[in-house]
């Protein structure tokens, strides 16, 4: 405390008279970083207050700042001087706050974070470049890039000060500077690690960027910091503009490798946070493409984006069903986008123009897969390939060949192919669905009990399926009410059923 209130007392001295301008070195100097965090605290709210005032009071030199010793020039007046002298003090406690974004202790790293942004907001408001004509943009670009390089540290996850960052990103000023200079920071930083992933910066990226909420209207664009006249004629108000930055912004960061875990997390959200808002969506096709040829999680969910731009943007994807189907195996039935990719793979095998092969092989492979999946996922692709057999009545062969295989032996469909119409599945029966018939659970055997019986024209919708877990299957079980069943049976009239019986005058049931 008492620290703060010597802190306090040289505030207003050095606002009070400028024969005190020298104690800012006793604001600034804590800020070095070398004192408990409590007074690193105190003295960066100290400072805040200070070149805050200072701002206001426009007592910060206005325009390009001279080098300290050319300010000593006589052309420049006394107060000129002064300004000048105030403005380095700034640009200095500018710098050490910066630094100390980086600090060990949050509570340093959020005030630290704090004060910036409120000089940036007081440097929109009373810039620090001279207004020369109506268009010159007043908003402090230089200074926010200093804040956005503070938040993406390259050796520590910085989630948590970025979460506090995220209030100041609902201005629409100052989400376009920040996305502009995240797009800056990536290109330097990512430059010099020669395309080699940077786990920790690339994560404090996404953190950054993922929950960016971009408008849907120009008309929606309301909030800004800069209070300025001409704000209509700046390009940062204009919808398009923040598209193309924000376009621009996740390119490039998409165009460096990824971490195994950030590609799914990217993959998650790409479809619904990050196209719609692309001027031109189909600059994702290389990075989705890529995706897809992953394998295993990461290729199920990069379906979700080449969706999009195959139905919306007519893109063209070779091969797409090839791979569609080599990603069928067992996982499938187990991973946590199951819903997801069951729900893309019903569109994808919506259209009635499909040649039969194709779909038989789908349903063939996802027949075999069922065979040792969890009962929560077979009460869902039961009706799932249902609905197939109902688009694609030429696959119903499958369902009505007697003389078809009993068993795997027999079986000529090829499960390793990855040709689907290689894979001979239209040769083939689904002799899978008789055994899980047999399935050890009732409601598994009676959904592939269906099958056996002429298929509605109506579809099942199985979008209460797709994502039931064992926990919602065993709970409806346990919550089923038993139903008394009435029997018949002879009560017991002695010990071994007879009522004379001898045993009966020496033994008797309790």
């Amino acid at each position: 405390m008492a620290r703060e209130a010597a802190l306090a007392a040289c505030l207003e001295a050095v606002l009070g008279s400028r024969s005190s301008a020298n104690r800012v070195f006793e604001l600034l100097e804590p800020l070095a970083g070398q004192e408990e965090p409590e007074d690193i605290v105190s003295a960066a709210r100290i400072c805040g207050r200070l070149f805050g005032a200072l701002l206001e009071r426009r007592e910060l030199f206005v325009g390009p700042l001279p080098e300290q010793d050319a300010s000593l020039d006589e052309s420049y007046s006394a107060q000129d001087k002064y300004r000048i002298w105030m403005r380095h003090r700034y640009r200095d406690c500018v710098g050490c706050l910066g630094e100390l974004m980086g600090h060990d202790a949050f509570q340093v790293k959020e005030q630290a974070l704090c004060t910036l942004m409120k000089f940036v907001e007081l440097e929109a408001q009373y810039p620090l470049v001279k207004i020369e004509w109506k268009g010159t943009l007043t908003f402090p670009c230089d200074l926010l890039k200093v804040v956005v390089d503070g938040l993406l540290p390259t050796t520590e996850d910085a989630s948590l000060l970025i979460s506090r960052f995220q209030e100041y990103l609902e201005y629409e000023d100052v989400r376009y500077f920040a996305m502009k200079a995240v797009t800056a920071s990536i290109g330097q930083v990512m430059q010099k690690t020669k395309e080699r992933p940077l786990p920790f910066y690339q994560q404090n990226v996404f953190s950054l960027i993922s929950p960016i909420n971009m408008p849907n209207k120009e008309s929606e664009m309301v909030k800004f910091m800069v209070k300025q006249d001409n704000r209509e004629e700046l390009k940062f108000s204009k919808l398009q503009a923040h598209k193309q930055v924000f376009e621009k912004m996740w390119l490039t960061f998409l165009k460096h490798k990824l971490p195994p875990g950030l590609y799914k997390k990217v993959l998650v959200i790409l479809h619904d946070s990050v196209l719609p808002y692309m001027n031109e969506p189909t600059l994702m096709m290389d990075f989705l493409t890529v995706a897809y040829g992953i394998g295993g999680a990461i290729s199920l969910l990069a379906l979700n984006g080449l969706f999009i731009l195959i139905h919306q943007h007519n893109l063209e994807y070779p091969d797409f069903y090839k791979k569609l189907y080599s990603l069928l195996d067992p996982s499938i039935y187990h991973v946590k986008y199951r819903a997801r990719f069951f729900h893309l793979t019903d569109l994808f095998l919506s259209s009635s123009h499909l040649p039969a092969y194709l779909v038989a092989a789908f349903i063939k492979r996802l027949a075999r897969l069922a065979l040792t999946a969890p009962p929560e996922a077979l009460l869902m692709i039961l009706p799932f390939l249902c609905n197939l057999f109902r688009r694609h009545p030429a696959c119903k062969v499958l369902l009505h060949r007697p003389a078809g295989p009993a068993d795997m032996s027999e079986d000529p469909y090829v499960m390793e192919e990855q040709e689907p119409s290689e894979s001979r599945a239209l040769q083939s029966s689904l002799w899978e669905i008789q055994s899980l018939q047999n399935h050890y659970h009732p409601d598994v055997a009676k959904a592939a009990a269906v099958l056996n019986q002429s298929l509605s024209e109506m579809e099942d919708d199985i979008s209460g399926l797709l994502e039931l877990s064992a926990a919602e299957l065993f709970d409806r079980e346990v919550k089923k009410k038993a139903v008394d069943v009435p029997l018949e049976f002879e009560p017991v009239r002695g010990l071994f059923g007879k009522k004379n019986d001898i045993f009966a005058e020496h033994f008797s049931l309790v």
